[in-house]
């Protein structure tokens, strides 16, 4: 049984530590991680007698290295799993690289401080020389490759759904389905009723960029970006219904089209209702999605993060989001020399999410495949030194995990397809 830090307490890192425990036979022992100590108590608290898992806490600011490597030396975990923000990625891979620990996280690196000039200057030549504007990318993190290879570890990069199980299906699609897959489109249907006028399933701030920044999509080897939500398109969801959805850059487009040997296009939609859209359009017209930091009062402070200490805590959304989720791949190819279409998706209810973990299912969709990538390192069914995203790994162990831990898949075959 292996021993883990995991970092982070919120919405996501708690539906993983519950999913651990629900594993013991892998994670004898994991330690829970945050700035904010009592959090990481009170989910221990709740876990307490309930599994085998042995439990622990402590406090650390994974923006600290030398607190960061102070703790994993003190703990010495087989594995550190980052459930924290994307922003302090890189702080926490090179903690792990100092103490010789592997490294696993569900999204990847991007900056709190868009002004930092370092970040800025190789921003700027990213977008010149490759065409799109995502304040995310992964040649922060792939950058570290070399280190993790002659340190004889592993790093895996986007163990969430989009990213994360995507890629897998991706991996799965191209093993078993297609000789060759011409086109992928990744779904990310959200059919869940919170209540509120306006909320973000996960971290505003990470959320709210996301959205109202340009869209882009992979075709014939280069970059295509397009004004923000500006292509829309419908589509009939399984266990949804009918939902609008619109293009956006998402990160595992990058990887994927360096992965997927021969792909034309990559696309990446998400549903969003009116509502959510018209909100999202009026803060932004008044300044409140920026990250640059004002005064007010006499003291300065960061737009975003003020709307975000105004909004719903995502974790606080379960007990009251009703409907599913479906998120999945339409692919299109060959096989056997013959013209293939093939569909794999999963569908997870919100309520049920609730019964079993205490959340709603965005964060369920995010942290169970948290844990499965955990386990695969763990376990050693992937087990590869370097940086990794996870279509890089045999699929078929991920997908069987998946079965097993709440996310069940299927395949169906002459889906519609997407304009």
């Amino acid at each position: 049984m292996a021993k883990v830090l995991i970092i982070g307490c919120g919405g996501v890192a708690s539906v993983a530590i519950r999913k651990c425990c629900m594993n013991s036979d892998v994670f004898g022992e994991i330690v829970i991680a945050s700035r904010t100590k009592s959090k990481c108590d009170d989910l221990a608290a709740k876990l307490k007698g309930k599994t085998a898992t042995k439990i622990s806490t402590a406090e650390v600011d994974a923006d600290d290295f030398d607190a960061l490597v102070s703790l994993i030396r003190e703990v010495k975990p087989d594995l550190v799993m980052n459930i924290a923000l994307p922003y302090q990625d890189l702080t926490i891979m090179d903690a792990c690289l100092e103490c010789g620990v592997d490294y696993m996280d569900t999204a990847n690196y991007e900056p709190e401080n868009l002004d930092d000039p370092v970040w800025k200057a190789r921003y700027e030549k990213r977008c010149k020389e490759q065409g799109f504007t995502a304040l995310f990318d992964y040649s922060w993190q792939w950058d570290y490759k070399e280190k993790f290879e002659k340190a004889g570890l592993t790093a895996l990069l986007g163990s969430g759904f989009d990213p994360g199980v995507t890629q897998v299906f991706c991996a799965y699609a191209q093993k078993h389905l297609f000789d060759t897959i011409e086109t992928i489109d990744i779904l990310d249907c959200n059919g869940g009723d919170h209540g509120y006028p306006f909320a973000t399933n996960f971290n505003p701030e990470i959320n709210l960029r996301e959205v109202s920044a340009p869209g882009s999509y992979w075709e014939d080897g280069k970059w295509v970006e397009i004004p923000p939500m500006s292509i829309k398109r419908q589509y009939d969801f399984d266990g949804v219904g009918v939902k609008d959805m619109y293009l956006l850059h998402h990160e595992e487009i990058e990887s994927l089209a360096k992965n997927i040997k021969g792909v034309k296009r990559i696309r990446f939609f998400m549903t969003f209702g009116q509502s959510y859209l018209t909100h999202m359009k009026c803060l932004e017209n008044v300044g409140m999605l920026s990250t640059s930091p004002i005064m007010y009062e006499g003291r300065e402070i960061v737009p975003i993060q003020f709307l975000k200490a105004l909004l719903p805590d995502p974790a606080s959304l379960g007990p009251r989001t009703k409907g599913k989720t479906n998120i999945g791949c339409i692919f299109t190819g060959v096989k056997d020399g013959k013209r293939k279409t093939a569909y794999i998706y999963n569908v997870c209810d919100h309520q049920e999410c609730y019964k079993e973990v205490e959340s709603q299912a965005i964060s369920y969709t995010t942290g169970v495949p948290a844990m499965i990538g955990a386990k695969m390192l763990l376990t050693g069914k992937w087990d590869r030194d370097g940086v990794f995203t996870c279509e890089e790994f045999d699929p078929d162990p991920y997908m069987d995990e998946l079965n097993k831990n709440g996310l069940p898949w299927q395949v169906e075959e002459h889906p519609d397809l997407v304009e």
